[in-house]
């Protein structure tokens, strides 16, 4: 049976079982789980098994699903036929898990929110997304890809860009490039502020990204409160250990005017 690379999955099937083998080869030590997205034809599989006999896999098209089991690449309970984006993450995972995938371009975003979400779990993530969503992730304060993304998850993990990989290697070959990140858990162990007020901090600021914190965190602080120096700055320019005192600042602020 063949699998039909559906577009409303945003599925690109990789085919060179080199750069499988690589990614596979890019998983630090010996997780206690790891977690698969997305596998389609198993072309990340079977690198991955060889070193992860236990390896799960997340899988959410009928096809992809019969053609994992009609060829054994994966043992039928260890395949969960889910949306990776809503199923219930802490149930599959344990503490220091790895999540690896060849991630579909168009919900790459939404994995990252998604992994955030468990990030006590999960202590790596290797994955392989669109070149420029890789700079975004690993992006440093003050350049243009340096946005939310690259904040909330810089404030629990360290990312690199591993290595760039042509659309040649898929079928069908996208329009863009493409390359691997691995993200590795920081010692950051709980935020000294809410993780939503910090979450909220950071997506207020980025979303007027030109304009200086003053007039992108009005809704959120009266006009006295922005006319301290550090919200002449743009969003941009703030590093992710200044978004969490900023995010500590504005709770201290909001629950004194409470009281």
């Amino acid at each position: 049976m063949n699998v039909r690379p559906k577009k409303y999955l945003g599925q690109h099937f990789l085919n060179d079982p080199n750069i499988a083998r690589k990614i596979a080869g890019s998983i630090l030590g010996n997780p206690p789980v790891v977690l698969e997205v997305g596998p389609g034809t198993g072309a990340l599989t079977r690198p991955l098994i060889q070193r992860f006999p236990q390896l799960k896999v997340v899988e959410v098209d009928s096809e992809s699903i019969e053609y994992l089991k009609d060829h054994r690449i994966v043992s039928p309970e260890n395949i969960i036929s889910a949306d990776f984006l809503t199923c219930d993450l802490d149930s599959l995972l344990s503490k220091g898990a790895c999540i690896v995938g060849n991630f579909p371009y168009n919900i790459s975003s939404q994995i990252f929110f998604k992994i955030l979400g468990s990030h006590d779990m999960v202590s790596q993530v290797v994955g392989m997304v669109q070149y420029e969503v890789a700079e975004r992730l690993a992006a440093s304060p003050g350049s243009k890809q340096y946005g939310i993304l690259s904040v909330l998850l810089q404030a629990f993990y360290q990312i690199e860009l591993l290595f760039k990989v042509p659309p040649s290697v898929f079928f069908p070959p996208p329009k863009v490039n493409s390359a691997v990140v691995r993200l590795i858990r920081n010692d950051r162990g709980q935020l000294p502020c809410h993780e939503e007020n910090f979450s909220l901090i950071v997506k207020t600021a980025f979303g007027q990204r030109r304009k200086m914190l003053r007039n992108s965190l009005r809704s959120l602080l009266d006009q006295q409160q922005l006319m301290q120096p550090r919200f002449e700055k743009r969003p941009e320019q703030i590093s992710v250990d200044e978004f969490i005192e900023l995010a500590c600042w504005y709770e201290s602020v909001k629950s004194q005017s409470k009281h």
